[in-house]
């Protein structure tokens, strides 16, 4: 009988007459998926645990590539096993096949492991594979891996042979090694020479018969640190039996200081008075009898107070008080007990004279007069009968703590950076400053200052040298007023200047004059000389608020002005600016229901191939028709959705509206074309920014490899690291990176060479000039030259003239845009408008080898 194609047969064997069929029900009755592939990788058998796991029905698998099970980014590799397997086929039993991840029907990924079977058929070879689902096996073991990194204490797990297999940060912290040195090492590395041979048979013992053993019913023994030293340890063992065979989790607990206070115990019990006890403790330890005469210290308390042992011993305690001190507190403990405590050695142990432990803050008199605080725990110490016979006094000095409180305690009042006082001790001394200038009549200035562009050099030349430019700025402002005036930082780049005793506002310009002229003064941090300007707001008391409150709003109010009119400027505070505020508020206002009501449209900038002529792809631009306010420009509505959060829902709307409508014409045109999309700050640092995507993707049709996400330099450089993995799971969905505004930040090799980056988009600023303007020109021709040698593609925006055109054709410039092809339309003229392109700059001009 000749056999069906869809017929399996026995391993690496042709399958009798008769056995077809019996084949068929064996591989339907399996309780896994199985999948018959042949030769040429189509699918020709399935059954019906397939259909489940993969979420299709046989017809839509039968016939069609394995890899539509496989996601994207592993099909190129999975080409080149089935070709090698087809080659080389053998058997490979399920755990020693491969594990990679199916991708079902609704686009959901699924971690799968598979085993192999060659079938040699009459009309050619094919595969028969198993493929199970092990989706809870993964989250077990990464349940089993998030509970191991919980743990408190060092926790790893060996293998029967020893081998170190898993670790928990604590391990790494218990024996210095890091991670990966662990996984690298044996079991035996960790214990001390002298017990190797023995934990090996003990190894092999537990393994024979493995049986948990409870932290302390485990063994005792020495670990080997990295640094050769050893450290007393104790081990509780948990056999674990898993798939791969079985293991030894094994909790281990650094048992150090354990030993030493049992130790320490053990002596102070025998004779709490012996000088070998109090020698080795590193606090400063002093012992009375009951009316506070010292009876002996131990080397610490003598070197905390620079005495030599005669001169204390025999002496009272209160020789190393402060009589101030004594008589506060016995007046507060004497108010707390209702007791009449004494300004002398009892105040000191009236607590711990009791049954209790008295453990308060002191301070100790040196010999040379210097006080030290310290923290003193008094204990009694009893004969058998239970009767007092004295008292221990343990101290240690908590000089660096309490200097550790006053940073603190500045640091909640002052700006970490530059020193300046914060918000917080701004407010308070506007508030006294007012207190002081209500009774008299008196007047004060506060004025509220940022730099210009400031964001650009954090962009371009990195946060440090931001840091310190504007530490510079700090110290010129402070340089410029008086010392009964306050500089403050309120973060980023904006400072407060309060004005005590201001005249008139007239009178105050030749100081606003000074201080911006010292802020526009070049400043050289490193190698770099750095101009910048400011944008100064102002407002006084009592004209334009009472309350400090109030002058701070009506002082960046003012601010805001003077950057909205072209920056580096100086205003006073009217009430015309709060106006304009409340226009600026009503416009974010009517912005949000624009963006809820759907009253935005997308327009769309076409790009233009320069080797073909022909329109390769679409920008899409955000644009807002209001009834109330007319044709708004993006230039004002997106910085306002920036600063009332409005932009990620703005973003989510244009690039789902985009994508529905780019597929829309694609259908029309009867071909591809790239959608590029702009992503704003807040967008790429959302983290659930590719799940957005994805979902705009899979409800749109559009294709993944059809969608560009242009992001600027400044964005990456914020936090690398988090962007290098944002951008990866942008990747991972298929869809291209492009860097806007390209040569204004950063244009950095080495960031090129670390992010996934597809395309680089040239900023206009560069191609306006192109034809008159040499440095112009070279950059672009290194962008062009350094873009095509890492394989990146090259974008011009802003092409207005043929001139340039023609220079970024002979430069090899891979893409354009710009109003001399089109400007930025609505979809339902977007096919008229490709057509007239591509009629017009169908024929590109011949290429120079320039």
């Amino acid at each position: 009988m000749t056999a069906d194609r869809n017929s399996p047969a026995g391993p690496s064997a042709t399958p009798l007459p008769g056995e077809e069929q019996r084949l068929r029900l064996v591989i339907e009755a399996a309780p896994n998926a199985m999948v018959m592939v042949d030769r040429r990788g189509l699918i020709t058998l399935v059954n019906t645990q397939t259909e489940k796991l993969f979420a299709y029905n046989r017809a839509q698998m039968l016939g069609q590539p394995v890899e539509m099970l496989i996601p994207q980014r592993f099909r190129t590799h999975h080409h080149a096993f089935r070709d090698s397997f087809f080659t080389h086929p053998d058997a490979r039993a399920m755990g020693a096949g491969r594990d990679l991840y199916g991708l079902r029907g609704d686009g959901r990924e699924v971690p799968i492991e598979i085993g192999l079977n060659p079938l040699q058929m009459p009309d050619g070879p094919y595969v028969l594979a198993s493929v199970i689902d092990i989706t809870e096996r993964k989250r077990a073991e990464e349940r089993l891996r998030l509970i191991i990194e919980a743990a408190p204490n060092a926790m790893l797990m060996t293998n029967a042979q020893g081998r170190i297999v898993l670790v928990n940060s604590q391990t790494e912290r218990l024996f210095g090694y890091s991670r990966d040195e662990l996984l690298r090492l044996s079991v035996e590395a960790l214990i001390p020479e002298r017990f190797r041979a023995h934990h090996e048979t003990f190894r092999n013992d537990f393994f024979a018969q493995p049986d948990a053993r409870a932290m302390g019913a485990g063994r005792e023994l020495y670990g080997l640190r990295k640094d050769a030293s050893e450290i007393p340890i104790e081990i509780g063992l948990n056999p674990l039996q898993t798939e791969d065979g079985t293991f030894v989790l094994a909790s281990v607990i650094d048992i150090s200081e354990r030993l030493l206070a049992q130790r320490a115990t053990r002596v102070a019990e025998a004779d709490r008075l012996r000088q070998s006890i109090l020698d080795s403790l590193p606090f400063a330890v002093i012992a009375t009898d009951v009316d506070g005469c010292i009876l002996t210290v131990n080397p610490a308390a003598l070197q905390l107070l620079d005495y030599r042992r005669e001169e204390l011993v025999g002496r009272s305690a209160l020789l190393i008080h402060e009589p101030q001190e004594l008589r506060r507190r016995a007046e507060e403990f004497s108010e707390q007990t209702g007791l009449e405590i004494p300004a002398n050695f009892q105040v000191i142990v009236a607590s711990g004279s009791r049954n209790t432990a008295d453990e308060r803050e002191w301070t100790y008199v040196r010999k040379d007069g210097r006080h030290v605080p310290v923290n003193i725990a008094i204990t009694a110490m009893r004969d058998d009968d239970g009767r007092v016979h004295g008292f221990l006094k343990v101290a240690y000095d908590i000089t660096e703590r309490k200097r550790t409180e006053a940073v603190i305690r500045h640091m909640a009042h002052h700006d970490a950076l530059t020193g300046l006082p914060n918000r917080a001790l701004l407010l308070d001394r506007i508030e006294i400053a007012i207190e002081q200038a209500r009774p008299r009549g008196g007047r004060l200035a506060l004025l509220m200052l940022d730099l210009d562009h400031f964001k650009r050099i954090n962009d371009s030349l990195g946060h440090l040298v931001g840091d310190r430019l504007l530490l510079g700025v700090s110290q010129r402002l402070r340089r410029c007023v008086r010392r009964s005036d306050t500089v403050a930082r309120l973060g980023g780049d904006e400072f407060v200047i309060l004005l005590a005793d201001a005249e008139s506002r007239e009178a105050l310009k030749p100081l606003t004059d000074q201080i911006a002229a010292a802020i526009a003064a070049p400043i050289q941090v490193d190698e770099h000389e750095l101009l910048v300007s400011s944008s100064i707001g102002g407002c006084v008391y009592p004209d334009d608020g009472d309350d400090p409150t109030t002058l701070l709003k009506r002082a960046d109010t003012a601010m805001y002005h003077a950057k909205a009119n072209g920056r580096s400027n100086f205003q006073w505070f009217s009430a015309a600016m709060e106006q304009e505020s409340r226009d600026r508020l009503a416009l974010a206002t009517a912005l949000r229901r624009a963006i809820e009501s759907d009253e935005l449209s997308v327009s769309y900038q076409p790009q233009i191939a320069l080797r073909s002529g022909q329109v390769c792809g679409l920008e899409a631009l955000a644009r807002w028709n209001s009834l109330p306010w007319g044709e708004v420009s993006p230039d004002r509505f997106v910085p306002i959705a920036e600063e009332g959060g409005l932009i990620l829902l703005l973003g989510e709307r244009v690039l789902r509206t985009a994508c529905r409508e780019c597929v829309q014409l694609q259908r029309s045109l009867g071909r591809r074309l790239s959608l590029a999309v702009n992503v704003s700050p807040r967008q790429f640092q959302q983290p659930e920014w590719p799940q957005v995507v994805r979902s705009a993707l899979l409800e749109s049709g559009l294709s993944p490899a059809d969608l560009e996400l242009e992001i600027t330099e400044g964005m990456l450089m914020q936090s690398p690291d988090r962007s290098v993995a944002q951008l990866r799971a942008l990747r991972d969905l298929g869809v291209a990176i492009v860097i806007d505004d390209f040569g204004t930040g950063y244009s950095s090799l080495s960031y090129l060479t670390r992010f996934p980056i597809d395309k680089l988009k040239i900023d206009r600023s560069f191609v306006r000039d192109l034809d008159a303007d040499a440095a112009d020109a070279a950059v672009v021709n290194a962008i062009i030259a350094m873009a095509h040698s890492l394989d990146i593609g090259v974008v011009a925006e802003g092409v207005e003239t043929l001139q340039q055109q023609q220079y970024l054709q002979q430069r090899d410039c891979d893409q354009v845009q710009g109003f001399l092809y089109s400007i930025a339309v609505p979809l339902e003229m977007l096919e008229t408008r490709i057509a007239d392109i591509e009629h017009r700059h169908g024929t590109p001009a011949p290429q120079s080898a320039a």
